[in-house]
C-alpha cells in the first residue's frame, strides 16, 4: 500500500467533485496516523502560489457524536485559500454531497504549540473571531466511511465563508453565543457554543495537542473552524441558507447551480 498513490486519489476526487469507494474497502489495514499522513500528501498536491494553506478545521468536537463512532478526541482537517468563498456565493454543481453547518473561525496573531498547552495559553494568541458557515462534502459513495476514510479525505473540508466582521474574543460567551440555522426560510438547526467540546476554547486546545504529535503548530496569521455548533444539513441549488447568531448578526448562503 503506497500512500501517495492513495493521496492522488483523494486529491483528484477532490478537485473534481467526483465520488470515489472508500479507501479502506481496498486497504482494510489503513490505519487514522497512515490516513492523517494521506490527508497531508493530498492536499499538498493542491498548494500553489495562488492555495497557500492558511489554517486548520476540526471536526466530530460533538461528545455525542464521538461516543457514536467510538473515538475519544476530535479530527481534524487542512484549511487552503482555495476554499474561502469570496462571495456568499455556492455552485452547488461543483460538489457531490453538499452539506453546510454554522461554526465560529478563530484567527491567531501568535504560534501555538506544545502538548501541554492549556486555554490560558490559547486566549491571548486569539486576533479576533469570525461567525462561519463550513460546507462539507464527503467525496466517497452514498455518503459512507469510517473514521478513517474521513480523516484522509480532510474530514470532508470544501468551502468556507466569514463575516464580514470580525468579533474581540473578550466580550462575548462563546459557550453561550446562540445560532440559528435557516433553511428558505425555515428553521433547520439551533444550537449554542458549548456544543463544540463544552466551550470553542477546548476545541483549539485540542487541535493543539494532536498536532503536536507531527510537530505542528497553528502559526500566526492562520484561522481555525472550530467545529459545527448544530449538525449540518444537506443542500441544493436555489437554496438560501441564513445563519442567525442574534446580537452578532447573521450570514447568508445562496446556493446556485
Amino acid at each position: 500500500m503506497k500512500l501517495v498513490q492513495l493521496a492522488k486519489r483523494v486529491a483528484e476526487s477532490q478537485k473534481n467533485g467526483r465520488e470515489m469507494d472508500k479507501l479502506t474497502l481496498s486497504n482494510p489495514e489503513l490505519t487514522v496516523n497512515q490516513a492523517y499522513e494521506i490527508q497531508k500528501l493530498s492536499i499538498n498536491e493542491t498548494i500553489t502560489g495562488d492555495n497557500r494553506f492558511i489554517g486548520w478545521k476540526m471536526g466530530l468536537t460533538s461528545k455525542a457524536k464521538q461516543q457514536q463512532v467510538g473515538v475519544e478526541e476530535a479530527i481534524y482537517g487542512r484549511l487552503t485559500s482555495a476554499m474561502e468563498l469570496t462571495k456568499p456565493v455556492l455552485k452547488v454543481g461543483e460538489f457531490i454531497h453538499p452539506r453546510v453547518e454554522p461554526e465560529f473561525a478563530f484567527l491567531f496573531k501568535e504560534e501555538l504549540k506544545g502538548a501541554n498547552i492549556t486555554a490560558k495559553d490559547v486566549w491571548p494568541a486569539v486576533e479576533c473571531v469570525f461567525l462561519a458557515l463550513e460546507v462539507i462534502d464527503s467525496r466517497y459513495k452514498n455518503f459512507s466511511f469510517t473514521l478513517t476514510d474521513v480523516v484522509a479525505d480532510n474530514a470532508s473540508s470544501a468551502k468556507i465563508l466569514l463575516s464580514n466582521q470580525a468579533f474581540s474574543p473578550y466580550h462575548t460567551d462563546w459557550a453561550q453565543a446562540e445560532v440559528r440555522l435557516y433553511q428558505n426560510g425555515e428553521i433547520q438547526k439551533k444550537g449554542l457554543g458549548e456544543a463544540v467540546l463544552d466551550h470553542p476554547i477546548h476545541s483549539i486546545v485540542e487541535l493543539v495537542k494532536m498536532i503536536s504529535r507531527e510537530g505542528l503548530s497553528i502559526q500566526a496569521g492562520m484561522i481555525v473552524l472550530v467545529g459545527g455548533i448544530t449538525d449540518a444539513i444537506p443542500i441544493q441549488a436555489n437554496d438560501e441558507v441564513l445563519a442567525d447568531y442574534g446580537e452578532l448578526g447573521k450570514l447568508t448562503l445562496h446556493v446556485i447551480t
